[in-house]
């Protein structure tokens, strides 16, 4: 039997209240909401501007590092435009099946040229039965979620026995003379090179708030904690460039 954790919500969140975006958990989800609604159709732009073109590449081998493999059944939480899934799809094959699902109605627009299922929900409260899944993955959005132990505990429950939950974060660099500049980079350099093809404002939004939530997210110890809590033993997590963290369980 699992052990029920007794710590408030707030506590369990992977972020602090950011006051300059929200006061209060309904807040919280209306901006994210209206953030990713509001510049969905710029996303993949601004992505590409800030991975430099590297994103397919790292996705498709971060996912490889976890175990995708031909013919498993994923589900991709918090999906978006479909940018991890487009990867995990080539990986699976046409022997394996994708269902994204994402709480932004905007995003879950653009994804839908990737015809796969889409579903409109939560990471908290997944709309599926218990064992359905060989993997679930979720890229670059923990930070964004209410509720840690809850996330993780719900891909638990619909992962297979012996399934594995990857998750992909950006993690603030230790090294000052790093961060710094990458800061900088995100909140200034993206958005003035985006100014060029008439999307600064989008770029501006979304680059700010990425920073802001890295500078707030919980440390990555806190992340494999929470990923013990719910059930997942021995939790690992792999780190690219001293930035791209790769969380992995697996369901015993």
């Amino acid at each position: 039997m699992l052990k029920q954790s007794n710590a408030p919500r707030e506590a369990r969140a992977p972020i602090t209240v950011l006051r300059q975006y929200w006061s209060d958990e309904d807040s919280r989800r209306r901006y994210v909401d209206g953030l990713f609604d509001g510049t969905a159709g710029d996303y993949d732009f601004v992505e590409r501007l800030l991975g430099l073109g590297s994103g397919p590449w790292y996705r498709r081998m971060a996912l490889g590092r976890a175990g995708l493999a031909p013919g498993m059944h994923v589900l991709d939480v918090a999906t978006g435009t479909g940018l991890v899934a487009r990867e995990a799809l080539t990986l699976v094959g046409p022997g394996g099946s994708l269902i994204g699902l994402d709480p932004s109605a905007g995003m879950l627009h653009e994804a839908a040229q990737l015809h796969v299922p889409l579903v409109r929900a939560l990471g908290e409260k997944l709309p599926f039965g218990d064992n359905r899944f060989d993997f679930v993955s979720m890229g670059f959005a923990l930070r964004h979620v209410a509720d840690l132990e809850a996330l993780f505990g719900e891909m638990r429950r619909v992962l297979k026995p012996g399934g594995t939950a990857c998750i992909l974060e950006i993690t603030q660099p230790s090294s000052p003379w790093i961060a710094g500049p990458m800061k900088v980079f995100m909140t200034r350099g993206v958005p003035a090179i985006a100014a060029l093809r008439g999307r600064y404002r989008h770029a501006r939004d979304l680059m700010q708030f990425y920073w802001d939530t890295i500078e707030a997210c919980v440390p990555p110890a806190g992340v494999v904690g929470a990923l013990e809590r719910a059930g997942f033993p021995a939790p690992k997590r792999h780190v690219v460039l001293g930035m791209f963290s790769e969380y992995t369980g697996r369901k015993a």
